[in-house]
């Protein structure tokens, strides 16, 4: 129930977070692919906290051992992605004129998608058994 809890206070957290940033006079091409790139990550996470919800309110466990396996693959997976994802945008901001803002923003934005396609990949593979 702790999860479930503080995946609401993060999703809410989030919600204030976008109203703030669509209070904003101007928004740029990249503002608009960022935000479309939250979206996704909200929508996954409203997923993730429907699926707790309902599991929490029929009874079952909502951390089983293949949850577990299935988050600590999907987290170091996604770990060794996004360090040669940070490699690559540090290349491109050498080639390319980036804003700091804008490479920290694009990296983080791109761990998040990593650790959602790393979630998917495990989830619907399933975990091998060591």
């Amino acid at each position: 129930m702790k999860n479930v809890i503080a995946l609401f206070v993060l999703l809410a957290l989030l919600a204030i977070t976008l109203v703030l940033w669509f209070s904003k006079d101007s928004m740029t091409g990249f503002d608009l692919g960022s935000l479309g790139i939250i979206l996704v990550i909200v929508a996954f996470a409203v997923f993730i906290l429907g699926r707790r919800i309902k599991s929490w309110k029929s009874g079952e466990p909502q951390e089983d051992e293949l949850s577990k396996m299935v988050m600590l693959r999907t987290s170091s997976l996604s770990y060794y992605i996004s360090l040669y994802f940070w490699v690559f945008l540090l290349w491109l901001k050498d080639q390319v004129a980036f804003d700091q803002e804008e490479l920290i923003g694009t990296g983080i934005l791109g761990m998040a998608v990593i650790f959602a396609l790393s979630w998917l990949f495990f989830h619907f593979r399933g975990v091998p058994n060591d």
